[in-house]
């Protein structure tokens, strides 16, 4: 049987219409506006979180904001220390270079516009971790050091983890990416997004 994630796809890179669902949690991405129908000004997603609790660690976006709308449901936010709960008709950005997290922290789905500015290459970041989440190889929502040092290194994207100096993952990102990328690890893999980088 053919994995949902692959009925899914019809295209070869993101596009305006677009839905992924990952197939371990149910969580779905619809593309609204992708980095090509904005000439990279913006990503906007419509996100529907099925999954309860965090499944990305605390990070930051070197380069990009990120604005949240909630349109059904509770997201809940950590930012500058504190947990806030977005409701439905609330919105809230967090600003590049703040540690942050956004999850569902309730027993129903949130559902929200996601959109990040500058858009970069954030759309095919969101095509991969669904596409290695639907071929396992991901465990509740970690893609493993290797490959999370790879995206860090090649993807436009740049995020860091908050919990973890800098310096030592720039260090790890320098030395084992490009190794990995012999042993065929991509930050944008052909298979999910029909680009390598």
């Amino acid at each position: 049987m053919e994995p949902e994630y692959k009925k899914l796809k019809k295209n070869i890179m993101p596009t305006k219409g677009q839905t992924i669902i990952n197939p371990t949690n149910g969580d779905s991405y619809e593309f609204l506006e992708t980095a090509r129908d904005t000439n990279g000004e913006r990503v906007t997603v419509k996100t529907i979180l099925e999954s309860k609790g965090q499944v990305v660690p605390r990070h930051f976006h070197v380069l990009q904001d990120e604005t949240f709308e909630v349109l059904s449901g509770q997201l809940t936010v950590l930012l500058d220390g504190k947990t806030q709960v977005i409701s439905a008709g609330e919105k809230i950005t967090l600003p590049k270079n703040n540690p942050h997290n956004h999850y569902n922290n309730e027993d129903t789905p949130v559902t929200y516009l996601h959109s990040v500015t500058p858009a970069l290459d954030f759309d095919f970041l969101i095509e991969n971790l669904v596409g290695l989440a639907a071929d396992g190889k991901s465990k509740n929502g970690k893609y493993g050091l290797v490959q999370e040092l790879v995206t860090l290194k090649y993807l436009d994207s740049k995020s860091y983890l908050a919990d973890i100096p800098v310096g030592v993952q720039k260090v790890l990102m320098n030395t084992i990416a490009p190794l990995a990328r012999l042993f065929g690890y991509r930050a944008v893999y052909k298979k999910y997004s029909g680009i390598e980088k």
